[in-house]
């Protein structure tokens, strides 16, 4: 039986190569994660429902096939799967009570993906309301907040993916990012969070619309992160579009220190002009501009891309997104005051301007190309604030307050998402916000990248990892 402190210890690399060599079973792996989940899921939100018998069926099943001579990039890895996804026979509610008590009959293709690398689903992760919001408080559940102080949320939409990561409970985590929803949540809870370009993960079956969004994981590591990155990378029958794949693997990419760099550091809100950026994410980009300095790379400031009102495109595609999500009439009445506003912005939008959003976006997409061609990276924060306390964010009397308040919180993190590029989020720094007696908070810096470099991202990454190592959670 294996320990579930020394299993909590282990990295998803870790696990694979000891289950792998026959070291130690799946299915030991599977019942020390679960032992974790019910201990300290609760506490942080993490998980809307435990799967044990699906995590213990995958296991042995990961048993078997290693036992008849398979080797799996993923042997015996816990990973849990976002609740915006469908796992066949669990409840499937989006965090949002007008889905309670839903259940999938399906299993969604990332799903089966990550099955067929030898994962074990151990349960589905907590939501906020169809993942709309940067915080994860759900009326169908308990808010996921960051273990380093459950008095703060955890970020959103992937606030539970990143709590059961950071509160040791499974190395790697499903996760997905629309407008920043793996970055926000890795910012709060101290991990690497990567958006891949558009198109390197495929969509599976879900149509790709607007391209904003794609799938990812949430994990403490780089190499983590590259390694479930050489899983679901890559173009699957019927895509319309796909992004280049890197020559080699990216887990082969860590091992390769970038060339001489051309970095741009930018702590000028972009799309919230009014946005107040804390000094902790001041000196956590400071920070980042430094050791990038010090590994030989050429830093200077970045210029800000675009006027925050051409942002306007992304907030109204982001209501006709929200429109589009399919829901019986008499449902309204259950959902959160934010997601009926941003539905009534969507009915309010003309087919036109619809129209002439999406072409906003594609103008938008040319203009950052162009203020940044100079450059290889851009350095910012994250988050314009440390982990936002409780029900700080959320604004159920003033849901245009709340959806403003989202974009003062976030003022970088959706440029990836319209322009399609890449972006990683690093634990790169932590400080004591409330005073010498507070608990200590991760500080993300964000590193963004030209289109299809994630090979570039990953190695860069790994190379700030090796010289400034991050540590984990002190359980809150």
């Amino acid at each position: 039986m294996l320990d579930p402190a020394t299993y909590s210890t282990l990295s998803a690399l870790d696990i694979t190569r000891e289950v792998n060599a026959g070291q130690v079973a799946a299915v030991a792996i599977a019942a020390a994660a679960l032992e974790l989940a019910e201990q300290r899921g609760p506490r942080y939100g993490a998980f809307t429902h435990l799967a044990a018998d699906r995590a213990m069926a995958d296991a042995r099943r990961t048993d078997e096939r290693i036992a008849a001579g398979e080797r799996l990039p993923l042997a015996g890895v816990p990973c849990p799967i976002k609740d915006l996804n469908q796992v066949a026979g669990l409840p499937w509610e989006a965090g949002s009570a007008a889905l309670r008590g839903n259940r999938a009959d399906v299993d969604d293709p990332i799903v089966g993906w990550f099955a067929d690398a030898g994962t074990t689903m151990v349960g589905k992760t907590s939501v906020p309301e169809f993942g709309l919001p940067c915080y994860t408080e759900p009326d169908t559940g308990r808010p996921a907040v960051t273990p380093w102080d459950p008095s703060r949320s955890a970020g959103g939409s992937s606030g539970g993916a990143a709590a059961a990561v950071a509160a040791g409970i499974v190395p790697i985590a499903h996760a997905s990012d629309g407008g920043g929803s793996i970055r926000i949540p890795a910012s709060a809870c101290g991990l690497v969070g990567l958006k891949v370009s558009r198109g390197l993960i495929s969509s599976g079956n879900r149509p790709p619309g607007p391209g904003l969004g794609t799938d990812g994981v949430l994990t403490r590591t780089v190499r983590d992160t590259a390694l479930a990155l050489d899983v679901l990378a890559g173009p699957r029958p019927g895509d319309t579009y796909w992004a280049p794949l890197a020559t080699g693997s990216y887990l082969d990419a860590c091992d390769r220190t970038p060339p001489r760099l051309r970095v741009g550091v930018l702590t000028t809100p972009v799309i919230a002009d009014d946005a107040d950026v804390h000094p902790a994410c001041l000196d956590a980009a400071a920070r980042a501009a430094a050791l990038l300095e010090s590994l030989g790379h050429q830093v200077t400031d970045a210029p800000v891309p675009f006027a925050a009102e051409q942002w306007r495109a992304f907030a109204s595609v982001w209501a006709v997104g929200a429109l589009g999500i399919p829901l019986a009439p008499d449902a309204e009445g259950a959902l959160t005051p934010l997601t009926r506003w941003l539905r009534d912005a969507g009915r309010a939008s003309t087919a036109l301007e619809y129209a002439q959003a999406l072409a906003a976006i594609q103008l938008l997409t040319q203009q950052v190309a162009e203020a940044w061609h100079d450059f290889d990276v851009i350095v910012t924060p994250t988050l314009a604030q440390p982990p936002a306390p409780l029900g700080s964010l959320r604004d159920d009397a003033d849901p245009a307050a709340d959806f403003a308040a989202q974009t003062r919180f976030t003022p970088w993190t959706s440029i990836y998402n319209l322009t399609g590029r890449p972006a990683i989020s690093l634990p790169l720094h932590a400080a004591r916000v409330d005073g010498p007696e507070s608990p200590e908070l991760p500080i993300g810096v964000m590193l963004g990248g030209r289109f299809g470099t994630e090979d570039i991202l990953l190695g860069l990454s790994a190379a700030l990892e090796a010289v400034a190592p991050w540590g984990r959670a002190r359980l809150g």
